[in-house]
């Protein structure tokens, strides 16, 4: 597994657009995960899905 990823909590903020609206099935305990991050970081489920999804793709590597 990686080591742990980081995120600096920031000041509220709304409304960005530039993305597009994906729809993905999660288990509760995931999503009770990603709230819990969400309150202690000041930043929406949806930004940090975002910005873990953005930090674990540069990880995968694909085996053959």
């Amino acid at each position: 597994m990686a080591e742990e990823i980081r995120i600096k909590k920031k000041a509220a903020r709304r409304g960005d657009d530039g993305y597009k609206i994906v729809s993905v099935r999660m288990k509760d305990e995931l999503i009770e995960k990603l709230d819990v991050l969400s309150a202690q970081s000041n930043r929406s489920r949806n930004e940090l899905i975002n910005i873990l999804l953005s930090s674990a793709v540069d990880l995968v590597k694909i085996e053959e």
